[in-house]
């Protein structure tokens, strides 16, 4: 096995054992990314270059033999690769040619009938997966059986390595540290969209590239990017996703222009008990429902608990990923892994949220790492009010 593999193999191939998989032919951008260790096209990180057809690169797996792996390139994508290879990264067999994905899927069908013998269980992602892609693969593999492949994979991506622990503790200090560089530059006067376009450049400024900021200001409960203005006495929450060297810092503060007066501070202290509750009992063992049984009864016990809104979730490459914990609530994918044993290296998002129909929005987010033992929390400063400069 070559040892620059970025995965482990050995755990992938039970997962694809376990899920009845033979093949597995990835075509989300995610997955590919982690499979090739963080490479990606540079020219189609934001939208299609070519507007013909969406850009699909492809990653063909063999089950037991990760030799006969290939990645499937767009023609464009040679400097790219060549700049991988030089560096010394793992890159498998490539095979360049595609503009769209109809030509993709023929070369990766061509792959695997190269390498493999034929009625096999074919993994794919189909909510990743163009419908003319998968009618040349049903086409081209009439005997095969299609197999839905989402969840080895995420099942794969949720068990962090040291390397990928250290990078998602960065990117949850840099997304703090750039909101607090925010806060100190706010003023009243200053709308949303300024205030967010500082944050962007604040974690442009440390390596990151910025993806999002959820922000409200006063009494507003609407979090979108406006031309609202910051008020004398305003209080502000800054949600924001920002992306370190392929991994998502996803983190929520509050400040307040001024001093916070003793309402908000106990508002705020009865949220940190929510979020308290929910780390407390989280080790490898737990299953992820007594997350939710903790934070069940610290809301019973709260005086604005039926106000409030609690979820905890699996992040890494993307904001919502493996462990999912619950199906209940804005989250729009099954419990798969809440009655499921939490591993250590996994990484979880919890956050408590009070849409206070007087004080505006108040709410906390932080970032959870299971260790054997306990849990690490990754950007845990400035957790309570952060003062906006008088």
């Amino acid at each position: 096995m070559d040892s620059r593999i970025p995965f482990a193999t050995t755990r992938l191939d039970g997962l694809l054992d376990a899920s009845g998989i033979d093949v597995l032919i990835v075509t989300s951008k995610h997955n590919i990314q982690y499979l090739l260790g963080g490479y990606h096209h540079f020219q189609f990180d934001y939208m299609e270059a070519i507007g013909i057809s969406r850009y699909l690169p492809i990653f063909v797996y063999v089950k037991g033999a990760s030799d006969k792996s290939a990645y499937i390139a767009n023609r464009n994508e040679r400097d790219s690769v060549q700049n991988r290879t030089d560096a010394g990264y793992w890159m498998p067999q490539v095979v360049f040619g595609s503009s769209t994905s109809v030509e993709a899927m023929t070369l990766a069908v061509k792959h695997v009938k190269a390498i493999a013998t034929p009625a096999l269980r074919v993994g794919v992602e189909m909510s990743f997966l163009p419908a003319d892609a998968a009618d040349v693969l049903r086409k081209e593999l009439a005997d095969c059986q299609l197999v839905e492949a989402m969840r080895p994979l995420e099942k794969l991506r949720s068990i962090k390595t040291a390397a990928e622990l250290e990078i998602l503790r960065e990117a949850s200090e840099r997304v703090v540290a750039s909101m607090m560089d925010a806060v100190n530059q706010a003023r009243p006067g200053q709308s949303k969209r300024e205030i967010i376009e500082y944050l962007r450049q604040a974690e442009l400024s440390r390596d990151m590239i910025f993806e999002y900021a959820l922000v409200t200001m006063g009494t507003s409960l609407n979090r979108a990017p406006s031309g609202q203005r910051l008020e004398p006495g305003d209080i502000v929450s800054l949600d924001s996703g920002g992306n370190y060297k392929g991994y998502i810092g996803d983190l929520c503060r509050m400040a307040v222009h001024g001093a916070p007066d003793g309402e908000l501070v106990d508002l705020l202290g009865e949220i940190d008990l929510i979020q308290q509750a929910a780390r407390a009992p989280i080790r490898a063992g737990l299953t992820g429902s007594a997350i939710y049984a903790a934070t069940t009864e610290a809301l019973v016990r709260s005086p604005h608990g039926k106000q409030m809104h609690f979820v905890a979730h699996g992040m890494g490459i993307v904001s919502h990923e493996a462990p999912r914990l619950t199906a209940s609530g804005p989250i729009p994918y099954p419990a798969d892994d809440a009655n499921v044993p939490l591993e250590a290296g996994m990484v979880i998002s919890i956050e408590t949220t009070l849409p206070h129909p007087r004080r505006g929005f108040i709410k906390l987010e932080d970032t959870i790492a299971v260790t054997p033992t306990g849990y690490q929390a990754f950007g845990d400063s400035a957790r309570g009010w952060n003062r906006i400069p008088v």
